[in-house]
């Protein structure tokens, strides 16, 4: 449950950002990516909390998050989901594409380092 309140949070603070943001840049996600975000969602809070181990937890707590963010911008602005910030004119993101990219590293690099530090237990039969 760790998982899923930090992806709550994560989401929540995302989607504050989009709907205080002023005249964001807004970009259409198809409902391939919506089938992906939720399906990212839901096995990071299922199956992530298996790996017993704080760093990897909040990794995916992030980026669930950040997909939760995205997934309900797609349903709540039907002119595109908001990208309110911009660089140099003509790079545009939001928040939840930033806990996406920081998520997905540090559970990455988290699970490495259990599975270095654990190395006698990635023999033990399933």
């Amino acid at each position: 449950m760790k998982v899923a309140a930090l992806a709550a949070a994560f989401g929540a603070v995302d989607l504050v950002q989009k709907a205080t943001a002023v005249d964001p840049i807004r970009h259409d996600r198809s409902f391939a990516a919506f089938v992906l975000m939720a399906t990212v969602c839901v096995a990071l809070v299922l199956v992530v909390p298996l790996l017993p181990w704080t760093p990897v937890l909040l990794g995916a707590g992030v980026a669930a998050g950040g997909a939760l963010g995205n997934l309900v911008s797609m349903l709540v602005w039907h002119g595109g989901v908001p990208d309110p910030l911009v660089v140099s004119g003509w790079i545009a993101f939001n928040l939840a594409d930033v806990f996406v990219l920081a998520g997905d590293a540090l559970l990455l690099s988290a699970a490495v380092v259990y599975a270095l530090r654990n190395r006698e237990r990635l023999r033990l039969p399933v």
